[in-house]
């Protein structure tokens, strides 16, 4: 038959119907402007297996909330694991109070009840916890929601705006299972030195998921939700993609790439066009991080397949999105340095660890200047690896560890800053996000920034150079 034609790779992906992209709710407020999210405990089926997840009002991940621009919003929020968590805006321009770092700390059994009043563009954001020393647990259990906020300005527009049908949340995060299918979080050196990975890829909750679009312009909401992966995203048949919007929302005109690298907790939008019949992949290209080409990751790896409909959708791919202000003059700004530091031992130790366990496929697509920056540390031969460390004190900024009592600065309100955030001496990939503003970057690793990273952003990327961003924080945030 046909199945026998083709490539053994794709017989079992032929033979078994792949799962349909799974689509957020969009939830909306209530008659009395509120909207209320559970956080708990449950079970979700993956391949063959069932494994125990988290999620905000269901069983993994959570629902798209929907805020318009200009209307305040309060958000309930209940808690109802066995412990403490948060729950952190990420993107939105509000106050300290509200933003969900860890401070703002939901007890096992608790409620918290915030109110955003949201004065920002139309931009795609999300939630997920900020628990002080368990974030990246919690979010591997599953905790992750979009944000989507609209405005009159993106109203006018002709982008696709049908929800899960031609305008497409893509939730992308790695999973590592252990032999009974549960999730595999473990904070180990190699963890804290390297970040959380694994070996399964899930795209809104599923593996290799296929959605049928309409044909036309299909608008995808890209949210790189791993804990430590970079991904590249690209199309298995290389029609371009077109980047309308970054993390702070649209760009000032679409900015056509054949691939797109999107840092941990970035968001994109991108237009694709689905002109045929020809179904074809969103993939993610192996990257230049280490521990993160290690197979399946050492080849484009297949996030969805898109299968065109019968159908036309209306949306359209306009000249341009809207008006970008012009950089301010940076002269006499407040500017700040921070040098980012990564404890060497701990840096070498979670090498040795990659490498006893990979090997050679540790260190693939890496440069040979990333690596050497990595060997520097001294003889990787002769270390204990029964040191005990403190892993919450190992990453500082100006030689001090995060202490979430006692502020490092503080910023005046409403004025632009220069901050110079420097990691010569440590090769590691440090996306560095800032809670409660969006900024713009004025240098990225040494080099101006890609015209579709020129935009609104709130994460930059910090690699063994010096980034630069001109910020300003609009709201309170007290100490």
């Amino acid at each position: 038959g046909v199945a026998s034609a083709l490539p053994l790779w794709s017989r079992a992906v032929f033979a078994a119907e792949r799962p349909t992209l799974p689509i957020p709710d969009l939830l909306t407020t209530d008659a009395r402007n509120r909207i209320q999210l559970t956080i708990g405990a449950g079970q979700s089926t993956f391949g063959e297996k069932t494994a125990t997840t988290w999620g905000y009002n269901g069983n993994l991940l959570g629902p798209a909330v929907k805020l318009q621009r200009g209307k305040a919003v309060t958000v309930d929020i209940y808690n109802q694991l066995t412990e403490e968590t948060t729950l952190h805006w990420h993107g939105l321009e509000v106050p300290g109070e509200v933003d969900g770092g860890p401070q703002g700390i939901i007890l096992p059994g608790g409620k918290r009840s915030v109110t955003l009043n949201v004065d920002q563009p139309a931009a795609t954001c999300w939630f997920h916890p900020h628990q002080h020393g368990k974030t990246g647990r919690q979010v591997a259990m599953g905790l992750a929601g979009l944000v989507v906020i609209e405005d009159d300005e993106i109203l006018k527009l002709m982008l696709p705006k049908q929800w899960g049908i031609d305008d497409v949340p893509v939730i992308v995060q790695d999973k590592k299972f252990n032999a009974d299918g549960q999730i595999d979080y473990q904070l180990d050196v190699m963890t804290a030195a390297v970040g959380w990975f694994g070996d399964t890829l899930l795209t809104n909750g599923a593996i290799y998921p296929q959605h049928a679009a309409p044909r036309g312009w299909l608008r995808l909401r890209l949210l790189n939700g791993c804990n430590a992966r970079s991904l590249n995203f690209a199309t298995s048949d290389n029609r371009p993609l077109y980047v309308i919007a970054s993390d702070g929302g649209l760009l000032p005109e679409p900015v056509k790439v054949s691939e797109l690298p999107v840092l941990m907790g970035e968001r994109f939008e991108v237009l694709v066009e689905v002109n045929d019949n020809k179904p074809f992949d969103l993939v993610t290209l192996p990257v230049s991080q280490m521990g993160m080409a290690i197979a399946p990751f050492d080849k484009p790896h297949p996030v969805m397949r898109i299968q065109p409909i019968a159908i036309s959708a209306s949306g359209a791919l306009p000249d341009t999105l809207s008006s970008l202000p012009a950089l301010p003059s940076l002269e006499g700004l407040t500017v700040r340095k921070l040098q980012l530091s990564m404890d060497p031992m701990l840096d070498m130790m979670g090498m040795q660890m990659l490498m006893e366990k990979y090997g050679d496929q540790a260190m693939a697509g890496m440069e040979h200047s990333q690596m050497m920056g990595h060997m520097g540390h001294g003889n990787m031969n002769h270390m204990n690896h029964g040191g005990k460390f403190d892993f919450h004190h190992a990453n500082k900024i100006n030689g001090q560890a995060f202490d979430m009592n006692k502020p490092m600065f503080a910023a005046a309100k409403g004025q632009y800053e220069r901050w110079v955030i420097s990691g010569v001496g440590d090769m590691m990939l440090h996306p560095f996000h800032i809670h409660g503003t969006q900024f713009r970057i004025l240098s990225e690793n040494g080099k101006p920034p890609a015209a579709h990273r020129a935009g609104w952003k709130d994460t930059v990327k910090v690699e063994g150079n010096v980034s630069e961003v001109l910020v300003k924080f609009n709201h309170d945030a007290p100490k």
